[in-house]
């Protein structure tokens, strides 16, 4: 598996005040680079709750470029690669707010979701969270540092492959009923997951 799993943290409720950011690499199955950003928001407004969660702040951020300067950095990451987040829909929801709000083109990718995987690959877990998922699995986490929540959506969405024998984006569609969404010049598709349709019992007259 070949794949890039990302993370954003926020400093506030707005989805385009992301101030940091993970990103790992995997290549064959393995983790083969991992990185993070601080970025400065376009408004330097913290939640004392998103600060708590994450520990940044407003001074920690002030003299880090903004989003549309980091852009040239994290584009060779993102730009025809199949990307993997936690609860793929925020962070994509992050991306999307960003470039929408700096007039930066979509770039093209593919990407997926690892809690989406987690529950069809573990089932009946009381809760498919980041944290939950690492201590059931033994995955060191330090939660909702984007570096470390990168690492371990990745290695959750490598187990999961594991157990699955999941090997491609295609494979995480047929053997995992989990449709990968899109990004793309001006649009996106959501990832989803597939209900299986259970067969009618007994004869129909």
């Amino acid at each position: 598996m070949n794949f890039i799993a990302i993370d954003f943290e926020t400093a506030n409720e707005q989805r385009n005040s992301a101030c940091e950011i993970g990103i790992c690499v995997v290549k064959d199955s393995q983790i083969v680079e991992s990185k993070a950003w601080l970025i400065r928001p376009p408004e330097l407004r913290f939640n004392s709750f998103n600060t708590y969660l994450h520990g940044i702040s407003a001074k920690n951020v002030q003299h880090e470029p903004a989003f549309d300067a980091l852009w040239p950095q994290l584009r060779p990451y993102l730009e025809n690669q199949l990307v993997l987040a936690h609860n793929a829909s925020f962070d994509l929801s992050v991306l999307r707010s960003l470039m929408d709000y700096y007039h930066i083109t979509y770039p093209e990718l593919t990407y997926s979701c690892s809690l989406s995987i987690a529950k069809k690959v573990w089932l009946g877990q009381p809760s498919y969270r980041l944290n939950a998922l690492a201590e059931m699995l033994a995955i060191s986490l330090d939660h909702h540092q984007a570096l470390s929540d990168a690492i371990a959506c990745a290695r959750i969405t490598l187990l999961a492959c594991q157990k699955r024998e999941v090997q491609s984006i295609e494979d995480m569609e047929k053997k995992l009923s989990v449709k990968a969404g899109r990004l793309f010049c001006g649009g996106y598709a959501p990832c989803t997951s597939i209900r299986k349709r259970m067969p009618l019992l007994g004869k129909q007259l």
